[in-house]
């Protein structure tokens, strides 16, 4: 079969979805060490973009791999270029620089009839709002 059906479209939409977007913070809150021995659990930085088939963020800073890159045009370098690899999505979760530390997103319907995106404080119990 070449192409997709629509019950499999709708449901990898599905397992994409999430209350994260590019830029927000977030902390690595799960996963091993890397191959060099650093860990990453407790480290904070921002998304810089997803990658949706593999279910994986590229977080800005985190996750550093090295790789070799060969001159494709004369003007061009060759070397080792150091870059960012990605995480899997259920291991970061949004960091309020506020709290300092992370918390769950939620999606809230106000009395106006607009969804906005906001958590719980743990502390007071309280919706707080993110996008204003």
């Amino acid at each position: 079969m070449a192409g997709k059906n629509s019950k499999q479209a709708i449901a990898e939409k599905k397992n994409l979805e999430t209350r994260l977007r590019k830029g927000d913070p977030v902390m690595v809150i799960a996963g091993g060490n890397t191959k060099k021995g650093r860990e990453l659990k407790g480290q904070t930085g921002k998304i810089l973009r997803f990658i949706p088939k593999r279910d994986r963020v590229v977080v800005e800073g985190l996750n550093m791999v090295k790789r070799h890159k060969r001159a494709t045009m004369m003007n061009e370098a060759a070397g080792i270029i150091e870059k960012e690899g990605s995480v899997h999505i259920s291991n970061v979760m949004y960091y309020s620089e506020d709290l300092k530390r992370p918390v769950r997103l939620k999606i809230k319907r106000l009395d106006d009839g607009r969804k906005v995106r906001g958590f719980v404080n743990p502390e007071t119990k309280k919706f707080e709002q993110l996008d204003v």
